[in-house]
């Protein structure tokens, strides 16, 4: 049985740290039912944290990696990490500085995750997202550009799957309105939560 393991933040989490039902609220537990719905027979687990940036994330990835010994590893991560760079009184230079330590922390991510030898695991990297709602976020765009990029060179590099995220979920809130996609901006709501589900699923069934 393939072994799913999903990675990240708040989103990812989506109240799984707080229910009876270990794969949350969200897209994991979306994702699950239509792999499960489908016929495929997969293992999964939700390693998503609320308030998670890459670093915390990287400092717990060795135990969990040993617990799970996954198949298939998603990862949705960045978000905090950008409202650190944002919120937190730091210049332009110190920005870009933070953006560097993210990238060097994403490689070593994938350097982690993609194993060695005959043991490859297949890799699905999530681009991080926000909505211009409310508008102070329209600020943060330019470095979640930025940072689209680097995770895209990496995915590029270590045969992962960049998911792109972006300018999808913007399409669906013009077609739908934001407030049917995102809860705060940041987080999605179930309909949000299924369009990220069902584009992961596509893409891992591809793959199989």
């Amino acid at each position: 049985m393939p072994r799913l393991l999903c990675l990240g933040d708040s989103i990812t989490d989506c109240g799984r740290l707080f229910s009876a039902d270990p794969s949350g609220n969200g897209y994991v537990k979306i994702l699950s039912g239509l792999l499960h719905n489908a016929g495929y027979d997969f293992s999964m687990e939700n390693r998503g944290i609320d308030g998670f940036t890459l670093e915390r994330l990287l400092q717990n990835m060795d135990s969990w990696l040993e617990a799970s010994d996954p198949d298939i590893v998603t990862v949705l991560i960045g978000i905090n990490d950008i409202g650190i760079m944002m919120n937190t009184r730091r210049s332009s230079a110190q920005q870009q500085d933070l953006m560097e330590i993210f990238a060097a922390r994403y490689e070593q991510l994938a350097r982690k995750l993609s194993g060695t030898g005959s043991r490859k695991r297949k890799l699905f990297f999530l681009e991080p997202f926000v909505f211009p709602w409310p508008r102070c976020y329209a600020s943060w765009f330019p470095l979640l550009s930025q940072m689209s990029v680097h995770i895209r060179t990496i995915s590029q590099k270590y045969g992962a799957v960049f998911v792109p995220l972006q300018d999808d979920l913007n399409q669906k809130a013009s077609l739908h309105g934001m407030s049917a996609i995102t809860e705060d901006g940041i987080h999605l709501t179930r309909q949000g939560h299924r369009i990220l589900a069902e584009k992961l699923y596509t893409l891992i069934t591809s793959e199989r």
